[in-house]
């Protein structure tokens, strides 16, 4: 199959994760109402035009890049922790962990005249560690801001290459654009081989890049500076958990005396991170 499966918002989390697990992803359409992406819009518009273009060929020299959204946006929220797509992230990683995490939070506005990014895995920000290789640790995705078109720079990926080798991002031919409408999303294995497309229309094509990790990885975003515990008190705890204020295993990311990192937050103090069985805080999307 050389296509992305699609579905609607009706479908079952564990449709959408197996697609992400055999095909590398999975096109869910009209997933947010067009209402909820203009708020988001809105509430982030001011930090958008402020931020710079990006440096080097890959960030995308005509591409800005806006993240801390968690901090910037409450409409965020609504993306960062559907309940469909936690399902299906739960699905992937939790075999793997006891817990998982937030990756990274980001707006990526792409503007005109924009080349295509070069293809290659999400999974290559941890120094290019080489995990086993039908192990996932990361599902990353794209949500459209924006109707995604082949000829506004709809991100590419190539269905299947969750195996391929590395020299496989020459492998252009193979590439499929995620052409989907404002509201839809895009998720995809953190081993799948996938790039932003070409903008060659005249207007800035914009999405919600947000990821999510295995909760013994370090962050690409580092959460507890963009969204530091001042203002991460304010956040609902599932919310607080899924940023990364909670423990990622047992012994894994206490606070000073073996507290949990959520007595913190919450202001309890002399409350030890570990259960009198030894159990942590269960996955995010379990509860």
């Amino acid at each position: 199959m050389n296509e992305i499966p699609r579905f609607t918002p009706s479908t079952p989390a564990s449709e959408v994760a197996a697609a992400i697990t055999s095909v590398g992803a999975a096109i869910i359409e009209r997933l947010v109402p067009e209402s909820t992406v203009d708020r988001l819009l809105d509430e982030m518009g001011p930090y958008i035009a402020a931020t710079p273009n990006g440096a080097d060929d890959f960030s995308g020299r005509r591409t800005t890049r806006t993240g801390a959204l968690l901090a910037r946006s409450r409409a965020s929220q609504e993306f960062i922790a559907h309940p469909l797509v936690l399902g299906a992230v739960d699905a992937v990683l939790g075999p793997n962990a006891t817990n998982y995490q937030l990756h990274l939070t980001q707006i990526i506005a792409i503007g005109p005249d924009s080349p295509a990014q070069p293809l290659h895995r999400d999974q290559w920000c941890f120094d290019f560690f080489p995990f086993p290789p039908e192990m996932d640790v990361e599902v990353s995705t794209i949500w459209a801001l924006d109707d995604f078109t082949e000829e506004n720079g709809a991100t590419r990926i190539i269905p299947n290459s969750l195996l391929d080798p590395r020299e496989s991002v020459a492998d252009e031919h193979r590439v499929v654009q995620a052409v989907m409408p404002k509201g839809s999303i895009v998720l995809y294995s953190g081993r799948t081989i996938h790039g932003g497309g070409a903008n060659r229309s005249t207007r800035v094509r914009r999405a919600l890049n947000v990821d999510y990790v295995l909760g013994w990885l370090r962050q690409e975003e580092n959460q507890y500076l963009s969204c530091p515990p001042d203002v991460a008190r304010h956040l609902p705890p599932g919310i607080q958990k899924l940023a990364g204020y909670s423990m990622g295993a047992y012994a894994l990311g206490y606070v000073d005396d073996v507290r949990d990192p959520m007595a913190l937050l919450s202001g309890a103090s002399g409350v030890s991170s570990f259960g009198g069985d030894g159990s942590v805080a269960p996955n995010i999307a379990r509860g």
